[in-house]
């Protein structure tokens, strides 16, 4: 079994401020950490592992080189190899651009590695976007099957039996290989890298993917800012008012007119 997991190196988004002048995220000073989705992908990757010592897992992010920090976390918890994407023609891409980029660089890691890899697991969004698009998108530029919201896999005679979060309860689905998985967060913990593992990890040297790499295979239009139809108007963090007042009535009519005189009071309706 060959697995490659797509992982994102975000800034800690409990630790993330906004220029108040120029509308974007201050990065300085922010710690960066592998997204907390990935690290569920990653986990369920290793599981397969646990049963199957052949699994192989490979690694693969997009950003700066800085993103290698990340990739060496993941080797040091369970991944073989690892790749980073990065060039400065894709800088500025949105999820189109960055899904496609990702799946030219993933038929790339496989000319590079000999195989065709069976799954392909990402989180089901970063944690500092939030549009669930890249691995969904990812399936689509290569035509494989997806399965979204997956909380465990297990592997089955013709692929994976997926469990998966529904909208009101979980549900197995049975999809075949070879197939995008995204996760969310699991009923288990994940594992944490063990101090054998980060020493090795320190040490690996992570290959580089340019857009030179690609050459031949990639439509650079399609990349970069020229290649995404979508842009950030503005961010922002959300503000926590901590001043609340609570309405205690004896039933729900008087709690609702007491509301309803506040609101008026505050000239808010």
């Amino acid at each position: 079994m060959n697995i490659l997991v797509c992982i994102k190196q975000v800034p800690d988004t409990t630790e993330i401020k906004i220029d108040p002048v120029k509308k974007t995220l201050i990065r300085e000073g922010v710690p960066s950490i592998v997204n907390t989705y990935d690290t569920y992908a990653l986990e369920n990757a290793a599981r397969i592992k646990d049963q199957d010592a052949s699994t192989q897992i490979v690694v693969l992010s997009m950003g700066p080189e800085q993103a290698k920090t990340a990739l060496k976390e993941c080797l040091a918890i369970a991944a073989d190899k690892a790749y980073l994407v990065t060039d400065r023609a894709f800088g500025g891409s949105d999820t189109l651009a960055t899904s496609y980029i990702l799946s030219e660089a993933i038929k790339k890691v496989e000319e590079l590695e000999g195989y065709k890899f069976d799954a392909i697991f990402c989180g089901k969004q970063a944690i500092d976007g939030d549009t669930a698009q890249v691995g969904p998108e990812i399936a689509e530029h290569l035509d494989l099957p997806q399965v979204t919201y997956a909380l465990e896999v297990e592997n089955s005679e013709e692929g994976f039996k997926v469990t998966q979060q529904g909208p009101e309860n979980k549900q197995i689905i049975a999809v075949s290989t070879p197939c995008v998985i995204t996760f969310t967060q699991p009923d288990f913990e994940v594992r944490y890298p063990t101090i054998r593992r980060k020493m090795a990890a320190n040490k690996a040297q992570i290959p580089n993917i340019t857009a030179a790499d690609l050459e031949g295979s990639i439509d650079l239009t399609r990349c970069g800012l020229k290649g995404s139809p979508t842009h950030v108007k503005s961010t922002f963090v959300p503000v926590h008012d901590s001043n609340i007042q609570f309405i205690e009535e004896e039933t729900l009519e008087e709690a609702g007119a007491k509301l309803a005189n506040i609101l008026s009071d505050e000239h808010i309706i």
